[in-house]
Parts: structure tokens; sequence; C-alpha cells
């Protein structure tokens, strides 16, 4: 049996340095900086660092702090952040040259962004959801007519 690196809590952990893709590098590599398990930030601090991360080119980092917004915050919010989470993972597929899952998680993106119903009618926190929705799809059709998008394509804005 192969051994695993296992968090404190006995849950498996990947110790692994990881490129700027987050594909685990060599035991030993130099990879990107990694965002901590434990991370828990506010929400208007998760999307700037998020943003931040898009900017920079780094979707899966950006997966990874969304994730934790997504796992951390209010029942009322989580279709919310899983829905951002995915849309940067799907980003991620896009840089890894996946299309095929760039499509599947973005289409998971699109639906639970679209199903979001705040009580206030409007996404919470400046986050511009209807400008996601229609990049996210815009993604879609470039990649369902066999194109590759620019890599400014994939820096969306996060807030309106």
């Amino acid at each position: 049996m192969v051994e695993r690196d296992r968090d404190d809590a006995g849950r498996a952990r990947n110790a692994r340095p990881r490129d700027r893709l987050g594909r685990p590098l060599p035991p030993g590599s130099t990879g990107v900086a990694r965002i901590p398990d434990d991370l828990d930030l506010p929400p208007q601090q998760t999307l700037t660092f998020a943003q931040q991360l898009l900017d920079e080119g780094l979707a899966f980092n950006a997966h990874e702090v969304l994730e934790a917004a997504w796992k951390n915050g209010s029942f009322a919010e989580r279709m919310l952040w899983q829905a951002l989470a995915q849309f940067a993972v799907g980003l991620t597929h896009i840089q890894r040259g996946n299309p095929k899952g760039a499509r599947t998680l973005l289409a998971r993106a699109v639906s639970r962004m679209t199903a979001y119903r705040p009580e206030s009618g409007q996404a919470p926190y400046d986050i511009d959801l209807p400008g996601l929705i229609a990049h996210a799809e815009a993604l879609l059709a470039t990649l369902e007519a066999g194109g590759e998008p620019a890599d400014a394509d994939l820096r969306p804005r996060l807030r309106g």
C-alpha cells in the first residue's frame, strides 16, 4: 500500500510542491506558494485575494481560496462560493489544456450561479454574477467551437 501524506487529523493531504497550474511537482522541487488548508478569510478579503490570484494567472490557487469560503461560509451562500470555486477550476482546466474538464466545470458554475437566488435579489459583496455568467458562457462557446480562449479571457472580474 502506498503511504500518503496526512494532516494532524489523519486526512489525506498532498504536501508535494505544485506548479502554477496546481499540478504536483516532484518532492524537493520549488513550486508556487500554497494556500493554507485552514484559510478562513472574511468574504471581501476572500474576493480580493482570489481576484489577485486570477489576475496573476493562478486560477488553481484562486479556486483554493474560493473553496475555503465555500466550506467555511454560511449555508445560505455556499452555492455561490461553490459556483465561484468551480469557475476558477474551469479556468484551471483551460490553462492545463483540458477543454472537456473546462466545459464540465464551467457548465456547473453557470448552473449554480444561475440557480443562486439571494433574498435581496442581488449577489452579496458586489459580486458581478450576471457578468460572471456571461463570461463563463462566452468561454463555453469558444471551447464548444474548438477555439482556445486568450489569456486575458482567463482573468474574469469577480466584482462589478
